[in-house]
């Protein structure tokens, strides 16, 4: 009588252990690869909101001098900075600058007795974009990184640089927005920029509540 008895041939123990070393390195690895995207991920939200603090600033007004200290409207003028705006009372073109619309609810300039943006009629109750600038690093997340189970804390700055070279050619109508992202360490990860011009704002129609 013949007993036949089921096992694995040398070969077939052989490919097992094979794959199954293969699996184990590899375990490092994917764990690295995942470390990795996690923290690239991480990354790309830190972009993101530093992004979203640049928006953010360029909607706030020039400059604490583009509102009129007797406006009620609150609406940004242009600083006659570069002494181009129609200063003169009798002229059919009285606070315009060149290329400006000639209609009411457009844009126009400050009146004559407001020409530069270091002035003393500062409106404190308006939000400018110089108020915007953060010089001492903030950290992006509120809860520390390595909490979170990630290997760094990203921080950002918000400069401010007016008389911003745009085009070739410094203009002092035009401020430069540069937000910085750093690591832990204050290595710089990436630098976004934005521009803000002194171009004041257009009147809206009407409005509806």
């Amino acid at each position: 009588m013949v007993v036949k008895k089921s096992g694995f041939t040398l070969i077939e123990l052989i490919f097992a252990i094979v794959i199954i070393a293969i699996a184990v390195l590899s375990l490092p690895v994917m764990n690295q690869v995942t470390a990795r995207n996690s923290e690239e991920s991480l990354v790309q939200e830190a972009i993101f909101a530093a992004a979203t603090q640049i928006n953010e600033a360029t909607s706030a007004h020039w400059d604490d001098n583009s509102i009129e200290p007797t406006s009620i409207s609150l609406y940004a003028r242009v600083i006659d900075l570069s002494g181009a705006c129609d200063n003169n009372p009798l002229s059919p073109r009285y606070r315009l600058l060149p290329g400006h619309i000639n209609e009411s609810l457009h844009r126009r300039c400050l009146d004559s007795n407001t020409t530069t943006a270091a002035n003393a009629n500062t409106n404190n109750n308006v939000e400018s974009l110089d108020d915007k600038e953060i010089t001492t690093p903030v950290s992006i997340f509120t809860e520390n990184a390595s909490a979170q189970g990630y290997k760094d804390d990203y921080k950002y700055t918000l400069d401010v640089s007016p008389n911003a070279t745009f085009g070739g050619t410094q203009n002092s109508d035009i401020k430069r927005i540069t937000a910085t992202v750093m690591d832990s360490q204050n290595n710089v990860v990436v630098r976004l920029f934005s521009y803000s011009a002194n171009i004041g704002e257009v009147d809206y129609y009407k409005k509806e509540y």
